[in-house]
């Protein structure tokens, strides 16, 4: 027998083994009650060797499953590794003397307390895992730009950026410092999105811009212990959707999104490639003060936001390209609807699908009746992972579009409050609505010994 893969099926299934000296301790799930028996007559068979194994290797059995939205940035690395797409990226300039050592221990301190960027996602079998990994040191990588122009400076950071991960065996943060004086740096922060979302990028810098000057200082950590992990967040999200919430939230999914979907046919210079690829550009408009100040105003006597206008009037514009009369777009929310998860890092953002029926030619204030409608709507409805609400509608995947939605539309906040920098990809951190308790989550110090 594998030890190593009999214990980490264990820990899969919900179940916690852990060495207390010369004794072996279990806790069992609940909804294992049945199979407790021949289990225990596992473990007590090979409890010497077990006992061996977690006292030199615990992070070899000390695995779980992924969350939906990370399966589904798995399963897309899987099929092109060497793409940078999920590559979630922030660079600040520095224009101070920079504390190296004192930065390196402040980043060991952060991956020990979001231990989720240390994890790395190998396979159990043919399903992947995520595998949290004691970090002993922490090392950024310093490179010396004292001789380059700035824009060779600027097109460096970006190769850097551009580096694929490797989520079965290697590291998926990376920290680089390109000196140009004594007085002059460009702090690079590089994670893969399968461990990390853009608010997570804003609760890792404030805590940096509070454990830095600490640690620099010599004082103690001043950052408050966290309740939570992302893995009791998985935990959560699996026993939501087995729960009858989570057959609600399905339900008003699967009527929401019934029938044919339609495919988003904007006109374009060259017919969709066979495969979808990443390829594009962006293209800024700045919208005056004036306007902007009008549209609040509009807003505000529609009794909608301004989220809602914006959207509307995309909907519109998608409307006049196309002259298709039923228009989706997905809209991300920051997957964080219970306050316990706020200061987590992680992979939380989960896109909801936004539906409007143009096809009546309602004028623009009663589309906005509807888009206000479906933006709440959607909203309490959206603790529902989109990756698994396209596995259940098992739709017809055609793999030169997206299924459901082919466009997003997002109102973001422009910078990390405190921090200043730029985001190398987009922000995600759209919507957060305050909902308390995780009534399914409990913690107890003490096991069943073998």
């Amino acid at each position: 027998m594998n030890l190593v893969e009999f214990l980490q099926r264990l820990s899969i299934q919900g179940w916690q083994v852990w060495a207390d000296g010369e004794r072996l301790r279990y806790r069992a799930p609940k909804e294992e009650e049945d199979t407790t028996a021949s289990v225990l007559t596992e473990l007590k068979a090979h409890k010497t060797e077990i006992l061996q194994l977690l006292q030199s290797n615990p992070d070899a059995v000390n695995v779980y499953p992924l969350s939906y939205g990370q399966r589904s940035l798995w399963f897309l690395w899987q099929l092109a590794p060497e793409s940078v797409a999920y590559n979630l990226g922030y660079a600040g300039r520095i224009r101070s003397a920079i504390d190296i050592p004192a930065l390196e221990t402040s980043f060991q301190i952060l991956l020990q307390r979001h231990s989720v960027l240390g994890h790395t996602f190998p396979c159990l079998g043919k399903e992947p895992i995520q595998q949290p990994h004691t970090l002993a040191t922490f090392s950024i990588e310093q490179v010396n730009a004292s001789t380059w122009t700035e824009a060779e400076l600027q097109l460096q950071v970006i190769a850097a950026y551009r580096q694929p991960f490797d989520l079965e065996q290697g590291a998926i943060i990376r920290v680089q410092i390109f000196t140009r004086s004594a007085q002059d740096h460009v702090l690079l922060l590089v994670i893969h999105h399968i461990a990390c979302d853009a608010w997570s990028i804003g609760v890792l810098l404030e805590d940096l811009k509070l454990l830095y000057p600490a640690v620099k200082q010599g004082l103690p950590n001043p950052l408050p212990a966290l309740k939570y992990t992302y893995r009791d967040y998985v935990s959560w999200q699996q026993q939501m959707l087995a729960s009858a919430e989570g057959e609600t939230l399905w339900h008003y999914w699967q009527h929401q999104l019934a029938g044919e979907l339609p495919v988003l046919n904007l006109p374009t210079d060259y017919p969709r490639p066979p495969v979808q690829t990443y390829n594009g550009a962006s293209h800024p408009i700045e919208v005056s003060e004036q306007l902007t100040w009008q549209l609040k105003q509009l807003a505000q006597q529609e009794n909608v936001t301004l989220y809602m206008l914006l959207l509307a009037a995309f909907q519109v514009l998608l409307h006049r390209y196309t002259g298709q009369s039923e228009i989706l777009v997905g809209s991300p929310t920051s997957g964080r609807s219970r306050t316990e998860f706020t200061h987590l890092m992680g992979f939380f953002v989960n896109p909801i699908v936004l539906r409007s029926d143009l096809s009546a030619n309602p004028s623009f204030k009663r589309l906005l009746a509807q888009v206000r409608r479906a933006v709440l709507e959607s909203l309490s409805h959206q603790d529902y992972p989109l990756p698994l609400l396209i596995e259940r509608l098992q739709l017809r995947r055609n793999a030169s579009h997206s299924p459901i939605f082919q466009t997003s539309f997002a109102l973001q906040i422009a910078a990390v409050p405190g921090i200043k920098g730029s985001p190398l990809t987009p922000n995600l951190n759209c919507c957060k609505l305050g909902r308390t308790g995780i009534g399914a989550i409990s913690h107890s110090a003490t096991g069943r010994p073998i």
